[in-house]
């Protein structure tokens, strides 16, 4: 499952949700038609398969052995998001991206929140900031969305916002 749910991650973060059709997804997931249905018996499951790996990938990388003090836990996290901007995605949010096509899917909503409030909760554990997720959450969206326009002076520029904020606690 993980291979498909990565072709699948992979072709919706190139093309979007709306361009590839099945044949094009199956080939991305590198299976047969029949596999592929086998373990995501809709579009809509495929969507939510490949949102469900970019999720565990994202959070394994951008959060996954950070550093023990809190900020060079916060510049690790923001060094990685634009990492992964970098190397994953040059659009955005891939999760905000599949509400916007589809947003009166609630499980797609769900997802979305899910993962924005799993990655706000881990930045504020990281960072020793209890109670701050809403400031490292603006934070951390706001870099994902100018990395785009500004890349690594996003980056230093998200650095000293966190720092600012670990200096105000």
């Amino acid at each position: 499952m993980t291979r498909i749910a990565s072709g699948l991650e992979r072709a919706f973060a190139e093309h979007g949700f709306a361009a590839p059709s099945v044949g094009h997804l199956r080939d991305a997931a590198g299976v047969s038609l029949r596999t592929l249905y086998n373990y995501t018996p809709s579009r809509e499951e495929m969507v939510y398969a490949a949102l469900e790996h970019r999720n565990r990938r994202y959070l394994e990388k951008v959060f996954g052995n950070l550093p023990a003090d809190p900020g060079s836990a916060l510049d690790a996290i923001f060094d990685r998001v634009g990492d992964w901007m970098r190397s994953e995605t040059t659009r955005g949010c891939l999760f905000h991206a599949a509400v916007a096509s589809a947003p009166q899917d609630d499980r797609l909503v769900d997802l979305l929140q899910s993962h924005k409030t799993e990655m706000a909760r881990l930045a504020t554990r990281a960072a020793r900031l209890p109670g701050r997720e809403v400031e490292l959450t603006l934070i951390i969206e706001g870099l994902t969305q100018t990395w785009p326009l500004h890349g690594k002076t996003a980056v230093e520029s998200a650095k000293k916002l966190g720092r600012m904020l670990l200096g105000s606690a």
